[in-house]
Parts: C-alpha cells; structure tokens; sequence
C-alpha cells in the first residue's frame, strides 16, 4: 500500500495564518467573570452599543403580563436619547402599557406589531390614535414570522429575574430567595435566537453559570442590571380566572363530557387549556375521570397553571410543556419538577414545522363571540373596541384533533353566538364543537364527532338554534359603527390576512 506520508506543519505553506494565537489567560475564573462579562453599565450604553437607529424594530415578551415595567423604561429611555420612527413589535401588550399613547404621539413609536392589546392603549388604538394599523398575530404566526425574517428584530429588550454577567437567563432564580419569577420565558426565547442584538434587564445578577437557563449566552449581547423590571402581583394577575360561577362550571363539566365521549380521552392523551374561566375548569372534571378510570396524560401543552402542575405532581400528567407559566405555582414548578420542560413558541406553534399544536388529542378555548359559521373572535369586545389577545387560539384550534369552544349563550345583555362575528380570529374550518350553557353544537364538518356525542347521550342541537335561543333572550344589539380607517390586520397563523379591523365612530 501507498502510505503517503504526512506533512509536518512547518512543510505547509499556510502555516503562518496561526501565528497570532494570543497566549492564553492564566488568571482565575473569578478574575475572568470580572473584567469578560457582558454587563454594560446602563440601558442607554447598552442601546448605544446595539447599534439601534431610527426606523429598526424592537421586540419585547409578555411574560410579566400587567406587572411589566420593563417596556415602558425602555421606550421612556429612548424617547429621551431621540429616537423616532419605531416599530414595537411585542408578543402581547397590556394595561400597563398605557404610556406607549404619549409615546406614538410623539413619533418614537409609529408601528406595533403584537398578539394582543388592552386598557387604555386599546381604546386609544380602536379610535384611530395610530396612522398605520396595528399586525396582531397569533403567538405561532409571530414566531413563524420571525424565523423566516417577515418580521425582522433589530434589538430584543428582554426582561429576566434571573441573570449572569454573561447572559444566561432564566424566568426565576435557583437561589432561595424572595425575588420574582415569571416561569417560562418561552415567547422571550424566540426573540433571543433571531434578533439582530438581544440585550437582558435583569434585576437579579447571579453567579455564572445561571443553570439552568432557559436564554443561553450565546443568544444575548449586553446585560443591564435595573432595580426594577415587575411587579410580582402584576405578573401572576389577569391571565387567568378560577371560577366559581354554576353557569361556568356546568358548562365546563359539559366539555368534559363531550371530550370523552368524542373518543379523545384515552390512557396517553394530549391537551391543552385556554385561560377563561369555564375552559381552565374543564381540567377539574377531566382529572377526577382520570382517576376514576385509571387513566393519565402524556403532556399538557401551552400556558401552564397551577391545576395542571398539581395534576403532574398527582402523576396524572406525565409531561408538562410550558411556553408561559399562567401562576405563581407554575412558575415555581419548573424549579423542581425536572419533566415540567420549557419550550419557545417556535416549537408550540410555529406553522413552518410539525409543532407542539399538532400533537394535541383536543383544546378547550374560550371566545368572545362565535357565528353561525363557527367563526370565533377573541379579539374585539361587541362595542368594537380592541380587548383581547390572539395568543394561540388559531393554532391550537387548527392543530389539534378536537377543538372545542365554550362560552355562555350570552354575557349579561351581549350574545355570543351571533350572525357574523366583529372580528374573525379563528375560522369555522378549524372549530369542531361549540358548548355553551344551554346546549353543544357540532360544526357539521365533523359528523363523526356528531354521531359519538349522541351515542353517549348528550343532546346536541345546531348553532343556528343557540343564535336563535341568544337573540330571543337579549335581542338584536345594533350595529357597531365604524369609519373607513383600518387600525387593524388580523393576520392568520400562515400570516395571511384573516380580517381587519376598523376604526369606532364616535
């Protein structure tokens, strides 16, 4: 055999490329943490050295939901540094938010991109406040957006409890101690990985390595330690209700019914809950089936509450997959169950892969309002003002093998099945059954799940008659004028255009 011999590195002639290797350092790692870190020593050096400029983008996550503080002092510091011309482009927006009016009337802010939209910002919004309409996306449509660039991230500003001077972030502390938490980072992590430059505010720097992490330091560029990024009882407030509501309840017990006797309640199932009242309550009436049957689950997916934490401890759920923890409970879980996983939003629901979302056995959703077409909005209030969020509901629904709606027939004088929705979120293809307090309609697209419900007993009736049942009770509301102006797009997940909405006339 031919062995041809192996060249000596001096015999090769791009040798002289490796000649600058600097000599390595040789002092401790403490000493390394001190002077190599990447903490900047305030917000407006951090902003200085992402290289923002006028006209970028800037995302920001909702995880500390209305106990945010980490936006407005990053849009007040801008607007002090002079920077106009910015697209806000935030997974959810709340309440608190409600400074962003001085801020879009100034002309720092002029474009918003997010899922959701409440409080006085909203009302301001759905009254024309802005010149060009505000892209609301579904969480999955949001982070499809990013990773295929449609929506580009200058600068990330993510809030973190919990940090180290090199980046490593997570939504609470492994310390025992009594700072904040808010769970999951799992919108915030989508944001880290694509954006241009990623800068964390923390208001707990911790020893490296901040383990584990659920934004690695590779994903950021500069930490800025701030004394204040939330309020604890903000970020365990307004995501979701327990209710004690009869109406509620029955409705809830209704769902639990339909689920299993539709065929999709089965030793391994999958399930995701909404955040309303009646659809975190359809969990009580499931588990206590679960145990009556010997029977457990094999994930729960998407925002995480207390509930479905207790039921994983009870080894009813074997696996929990949280892209935004809805509790405090939640939260802490994922200190010490190690099966309760993190996930970003990419995996949920991203429609450019085979996510999270298509692998749900069924999903319980709330709504607004719902049509005879089984159209559902979850996004304008019946006055036509902007109230609500997208968040998942268009991928889940689509995802999973059984979506199912629960609302009342009607909200104090307000119906909830009507003719045409005000503003279409989630198509009618992609909804199955619709539960309310006086009676279960099944979209006629799904006659096997029709057959089923009425093999196991449970009287269903058609859409057409709740609407009929909703309008005898409360009457025709009259129509919500609008202007011509549109303040809003409502894009579908695949972010198409599903609908847009207009502008109130006063």
């Amino acid at each position: 055999m031919d062995v041809k011999k192996i060249p000596h590195i001096s015999e090769i002639g791009n040798h002289g490329a490796y000649a600058g290797i600097p000599a390595k350092s040789v002092s401790t790692f403490d000493e390394r943490t001190k002077s190599g870190n990447k903490i900047v020593e305030n917000l407006e050096a951090a902003i200085k050295a992402s290289g923002l400029k006028d006209g970028m983008t800037i995302s920001f996550h909702h995880h500390f939901r209305n106990g945010d503080h980490v936006l407005n002092y990053v849009i007040d510091t801008l607007a002090k540094m002079g920077f106009k011309n910015l697209t806000v482009a935030a997974s959810s927006l709340a309440g608190v938010h409600a400074p962003l009016i001085q801020h879009i009337k100034n002309g720092v802010v002029t474009h918003i991109e997010t899922s959701g939209l409440r409080g006085e910002l909203a009302e301001e919004i759905s009254r024309g406040l802005m010149d060009f309409p505000i892209v609301f996306r579904s969480h999955g449509g949001r982070a499809a957006a990013i990773e295929s660039g449609l929506l580009h991230i200058d600068v990330a500003f993510l809030g973190a409890p919990s940090c180290d001077p090199y980046g490593n972030a997570n939504g609470y502390s492994r310390d025992d101690d009594d700072g904040i938490a808010c769970g999951s980072l799992g919108y915030a992590r989508t944001d880290a990985k694509f954006a241009d430059k990623v800068i964390i505010l923390t208001n707990h720097l911790v020893p490296y390595p901040n383990a584990p992490f659920a934004i690695p330091e590779s994903d950021v560029d500069y930490v800025v330690k701030i004394e204040d990024i939330g309020d604890p009882a903000g970020i365990m407030s307004g995501a979701t209700r327990y209710t004690k509501n009869p109406k509620e309840l029955k409705i809830a017990q209704t769902a639990a019914n339909v689920v299993e006797a539709a065929g999709y309640f089965y030793d391994g199932f999958t399930m995701q809950m909404g955040s309303g009242g009646a659809s975190l309550a359809v969990a009580r009436y499931l588990r206590q089936k679960m145990i009556d049957q010997g029977i457990h689950a094999r994930f729960a997916l998407g925002g995480i509450t207390s509930q479905i934490c207790a039921m994983h401890e009870e080894g009813l759920i074997d696996k929990i997959l949280d892209v935004q923890s809805f509790d405090l409970d939640a939260a802490l879980s994922l200190k010490k169950n190690h099966l309760h996983q993190q996930i970003d939003a990419v995996y949920y629901a991203s429609h450019l892969h085979n996510s999270a979302v298509n692998k749900l056995d069924f999903v319980i959703l709330s709504a607004l309002e719902i049509d005879v077409g089984f159209n559902v909005n979850v996004l304008t209030g019946s006055d036509g003002v902007i109230r609500g969020a997208i968040g998942g509901h268009p991928d889940t629904a689509e995802g999973a093998s059984l979506s199912i709606i629960v609302a009342p027939l009607c909200r104090g004088r307000i119906p909830c099945v009507v003719d045409h929705v005000q503003t279409v979120i989630t198509p009618g293809a992609a909804i199955d059954v619709l539960v309310t307090d006086q009676g279960v309609a099944v979209n006629p697209s799904r006659p096997d799940v029709a057959e089923k419900l009425t093999a196991a007993g449970i009287h269903l009736t058609t859409i057409e008659a709740l609407r009929d049942k909703a309008l005898a009770e409360v009457g025709t509301p009259d129509p919500i004028r609008y202007t011509d102006k549109i303040v809003g797009l409502a894009m579908y997940r695949d972010n198409t255009v599903l609908d847009v909405i207009r502008q109130i006339e006063e």
